[in-house]
């Protein structure tokens, strides 16, 4: 069913700005009652000039606003007991800009690095825990993988896991204060190189915020084109995630059988847009890309034989009994977990929460879309594995309709009044990507960018106490997050 977005966002829709214990309750009024009304938080940013910070809210039917505060006395309320979603985002600002959250206590160092580890210093970045026969492994920041860096720090008893502290951010690059200045059309260079994985979800965010705020709508013809290139990027993350379970299990013939189907799907990829990973096809404004009908002839020609192959591996893995039996009730994220965490994607709806940012999606060419749950949606590691599988036959059932012609330049039209903020938000292979961008002139005032696997991480340190440290790889292969979405 097609839905009739109202996007609520505007100037006149940020909450009160004015330094006062007015307007910090009116904040915290307008985020609690947002949330008690079906609202979802989708990130917090600082705006420019660190004057004040800005709270995004999307309702469950794709429209987005703003709920801002000014900084009084280099602080506002925080609303992590609202919203625990936002602990990331709060622990980020302060780091970042040296802005104070009131109550939230303690507020533990993110994305600066001090390493106190005492459990009886309050600003430490892990969580104390205490108790007969508890101690810590630490694993990290430097990994026997070709991975990014992140450090995990384990408190355990024996082998069963107490609790998890999860540190990334070691390489942040600043790739949205180094946006600052930039024109508007030069914004998804910076966005797409926050991570390869989800480079083309990156620059379509960025490109719906960007053109939101120039007032522009894409025509039918780029929305199409766009789905295409998110499909296209979705087919080869879950390929590769369906790999990075098997890795974890330690079953090389279905790792590189899948390591197989996934270079596959990027050689598709490099069919259509002329790279791998999708860098240069996301343009602010239109699309370049054009593919003859012999051209899109041969990519869906590769697509089906792809599904056949895929397919046939999946039944293999099925009946593998000693591969099935390590999946279930391993790494439990349970619906009420994610649903109080912001989980979003994959993760999520293995959990039974049944959102797709895809389903309300009127910028792209998702219509009658409905989003899919596995009959077993209990949050585990198989849940999240059997996930993958679903969406890959909506992704290859999706790419054989929009490539139904040939692909040609497209570009956006006006669509409405231009204003100082758009927000662009797309589902990633990892969950809902939100992008704020806020502009003076022609010219990126604040770029905001927030990823499914910025928003996820917490839930992987969510999922592992109870279980034993041995399986810890495995559940954080089941979710299969970025790092570099952290050290953007």
């Amino acid at each position: 069913m097609s839905i009739e977005i109202t996007e609520t966002l505007g100037p006149d829709d940020l909450t009160s700005l004015s330094p006062t214990a007015d307007a910090a309750e009116r904040y915290r009024r307008r985020v609690r009652e947002s949330l008690e009304t079906g609202w979802r938080f989708a990130g917090l940013h600082v705006s420019p000039g660190a004057g004040s910070v800005r709270t995004l809210l999307a309702s469950p039917f794709g429209a987005t606003h703003l709920a801002g505060v000014a900084l009084a006395a280099g602080c506002v309320p925080s609303i992590v007991d609202l919203a625990p979603a936002a602990n990331w985002d709060e622990r980020e600002a302060h780091d970042l800009f040296g802005i104070g959250f009131t109550g939230h206590l303690p507020l533990r160092p993110l994305a600066d690095h001090d390493d106190r580890v005492d459990p009886i210093d309050g600003a430490a970045w892990t969580v104390p825990v205490t108790g007969t026969d508890a101690y810590q492994v630490a694993v990290g920041p430097i990994h026997a993988g070709v991975i990014e860096s992140g450090h995990f720090r384990f408190h355990l008893v024996g082998d069963r896991i107490l609790h998890l502290d999860a540190r990334l951010f070691y390489k942040h690059r600043g790739l949205e204060l180094a946006a600052v200045g930039a024109q508007l059309e030069q914004g998804t260079g910076y966005a797409a190189r926050a991570c390869a994985a989800c480079a083309v979800t990156n620059s379509v965010a960025y490109a719906h915020a960007a053109e939101q705020a120039l007032g522009l709508v894409p025509t039918a013809e780029l929305a199409r084109v766009r789905t295409v290139l998110l499909e296209l990027e979705r087919l080869w993350n879950h390929l590769n995630d369906i790999a990075a379970v098997c890795a974890g299990v330690g079953l090389a013939a279905g790792n590189n059988r899948f390591a197989a189907f996934t270079d596959r799907a990027r050689r598709v990829n490099a069919a259509v847009g002329g790279h791998r990973f999708g860098f240069g096809t996301v343009r602010v404004g239109g699309s370049d890309l054009g593919l003859g009908r012999g051209q899109v002839a041969a990519v869906r020609a590769d697509l089906g034989e792809l599904r056949q192959e895929v397919t046939t591996s999946w039944r293999e893995l099925l009946f593998n009994a000693s591969f099935a039996e390590r999946l279930p009730g391993v790494g439990t994220l349970s619906a009420d977990q994610a649903r109080q965490l912001g989980t979003v994607g994959p993760a999520a709806r293995a959990a039974g929460l049944a959102q797709d940012v895809r389903s309300i999606s009127p910028r792209l060419a998702y219509t009658g879309f409905e989003p899919v749950v596995p009959e077993r949606a209990l949050g585990d590691v198989q849940a999240r594995f059997e996930q993958r599988a679903l969406e890959l036959w909506q992704t290859f059932d999706l790419l054989d309709a929009l490539l139904d012609r040939p692909l040609v330049p497209a570009a956006g039209e006006p669509g409405g009044s231009a204003r100082q903020i758009g927000v662009g938000r797309v589902e990633s292979p990892r969950g809902a990507t939100s992008c704020v961008v806020e502009r003076d002139g022609s010219r990126i005032a604040r770029m905001r960018l927030r990823t499914g696997s910025y928003a996820n991480w917490p839930s992987v340190a969510a999922a592992a106490p109870g279980n034993l440290l041995p399986d810890f790889p495995l559940i954080n292969k089941s979710f299969e997050l970025c790092y570099s979405c952290a050290d953007r």
